[in-house]
């Protein structure tokens, strides 16, 4: 027995399975590449948005928010945001409950499609719908010109452009929180008696409630900064269906730089936003997850 214990104390473990730490100029050589990058494509930029609208003053810089066509713009776009939020939180709900919860025929196929929106062009996303509900060549054009519609250069079409980019945001934030969480907790609710909705309330949305968070604040960013498929579908029509983005670009074309980039700080503050929401809710899931 005391000379097992000595052969296992003396033992050395194999190479592979040995810590292995990198030398010091290795690890300094990779955080000055990953501290470069971040600093060319993200940090400069985001200072180039903010000098470039106030470098001609406050005041000027304020000027830019009392232009009408910046005030509709805003509203537009805080309205598009309004609607497709919801409407996907309502969809990435139901969409990783089923997939999470039970099995069924084409489950697969649900999943796969669920990604599409990643892997189609915002552009190619809006001549979809410019192809489905034009009402010169649409393949909805009769219906849409008998029930006296508008959805294409129209709010209708923004929206629907949005909640298709938007679309796997929730759902995809929400289906490995689900899949992590099992369904131990449900089960057990249920046999003491509680309904499926009780269930719902009160032992899963909870336990997923900051994914869910985080999902939201994700989609809204996305759908308030949204330009491609919008352009598609909006004719980006000053004062009626410009959002930011797209009166952001008309600015600049139009050589009001100061204009542009002022209004473009509207969206870095929400890009800047996004990202401490994002790490307080990392920072909650961790703490949660230690308790």
């Amino acid at each position: 027995m005391a000379a097992i214990v000595s052969r296992t104390r003396s033992f050395v473990p194999p190479k592979s399975f040995r810590t292995i730490t990198e030398s010091a100029p290795v690890r300094w050589t990779l955080t000055a590449i990953a501290v470069g990058f971040l600093s060319l494509f993200l940090l400069m930029p985001l200072i180039a948005v903010f000098y470039e609208a106030f470098k001609k003053g406050v005041q000027l810089y304020l000027a830019t928010f009392s232009d009408p066509y910046a005030i509709d713009a805003i509203r537009l776009t805080l309205t598009v945001a309004a609607i497709s939020v919801p409407l996907n939180l309502l969809f990435g709900l139901a969409a990783a409950w089923a997939i999470t919860k039970f099995t069924f025929r084409g489950k697969s196929l649900l999943v796969t499609v669920l990604d599409l929106p990643f892997a189609v062009s915002p552009v190619i996303a809006g001549l979809i719908f410019v192809l489905i509900f034009s009402t010169t060549h649409g393949w909805l054009a009769e219906p849409i010109k008998a029930w006296d519609l508008r959805i294409i250069f129209a709010l209708p079409g923004i929206a629907l452009a949005t909640i298709f980019i938007t679309l796997p945001f929730i759902a995809r934030e929400l289906i490995p929180v689900m899949q992590a969480q099992g369904r131990d907790e449900e089960l057990a609710a249920l046999t003491l008696g509680a309904g499926g909705w009780r269930t719902f309330f009160h032992v899963t949305l909870p336990n997923v409630k900051w994914g869910l968070f985080y999902g939201v604040i994700l989609c809204n960013a996305r759908a308030m900064g949204e330009f491609g498929a919008v352009a598609v579908v909006s004719g980006n029509i000053k004062g009626k269906t410009s959002t930011m983005p797209l009166y952001i670009e008309t600015l600049y074309m139009e050589y009001q730089t100061v204009s542009a980039f002022s209004l473009a700080t509207i969206l870095s503050l929400l890009a800047l936003a996004t990202l401490l929401l994002k790490n307080f809710i990392e920072w909650r899931t961790a703490k949660s997850a230690r308790h």
